[in-house]
């Protein structure tokens, strides 16, 4: 009688194929992991699906809404919540930068050094401003403070025609 090996899947809690979810990471998933190790963060399947799309396109400014929309059409079924949550710990880890540009509205910034951006108002889109501009002042701090940033929006509609 011959006994042939047979290949026995290894699975988790959940039933899943554990085998068939490691696969050797690409080189985005290993600049991904890179990123939140150094941040302290665990890097959970969320981090890395909503890591990659932050980080690895280059620049970008995207909203909550906008990044939930672009996580839903590369299947990374996520909740809305769970794609706040995560912009919210990738900001407190310094890995994003948060811009308040309406007062209801926030864009997340994957540029965390300190530039001036254009809101264009009716658009909700928000862009850097190039460079060249320059403070010849600012304010002082108040007694026992001291300037955490300064956030420069200007905000910009388009011309009746």
């Amino acid at each position: 009688m011959d006994i042939q090996a047979t290949h026995i899947p290894a699975f988790d809690d959940n039933g899943a194929d554990v085998a068939s979810l490691e696969p050797s990471p690409d080189e985005g998933v290993r600049h991904c992991l890179q990123l939140l190790g150094n941040a302290g963060l665990r890097p959970t399947r969320q981090r890395l699906a909503l890591g990659q799309l932050l980080f690895l396109g280059g620049h970008r400014h995207v909203t909550a809404e906008s990044l939930y929309e672009e996580a839903m059409a590369a299947n990374a079924y996520l909740s809305l919540a769970t794609v706040y949550n995560t912009l919210n710990q990738f900001t407190e880890a310094g890995l994003l930068r948060r811009i308040a540009a309406d007062g209801i509205k926030s864009f997340f910034d994957t540029d965390t050094s300190v530039h001036p951006h254009f809101y264009l108002e009716g658009e909700d889109v928000l862009v850097d401003v190039a460079d060249g501009l320059a403070f010849t002042k600012i304010p002082e701090a108040l007694p026992g403070h001291e300037i955490a940033r300064l956030d420069v929006i200007v905000h910009l509609r388009r011309k009746p025609t």
